[in-house]
C-alpha cells in the first residue's frame, strides 16, 4: 500500500512539473512576441507576464536582438 501511495505522489508531481513547464514556456513565448513588437518596455512586459523575472527578460531581449 505504501508503494502505491508513493507512486501516486510521484505521478502527481510529474504531472504538475509538466504543467509548470508548459505554463512557463507559454509565458516566455508571450514575452518574446512583446519584445519583438518593440512597443513595450521590459518593465511593462514584466508587469504583463509576471512569471518571467526582469533579469530573464533582459537576457531574452539580448538573445532576440542577436538573432535579428
Amino acid at each position: 500500500m505504501m508503494t502505491l501511495f508513493d507512486d501516486e505522489q510521484v505521478l502527481e508531481a510529474y504531472a504538475k512539473d509538466i504543467d509548470d513547464n508548459a505554463t512557463h514556456r507559454e509565458a516566455r513565448e508571450t514575452a518574446e512576441r512583446m519584445i519583438k513588437m518593440g512597443k513595450f518596455s521590459l518593465e511593462d512586459i514584466a508587469l504583463c507576464v509576471p512569471s518571467i523575472p526582469l533579469d530573464e527578460l533582459k537576457r531574452l531581449k539580448v538573445d532576440i536582438m542577436q538573432l535579428a
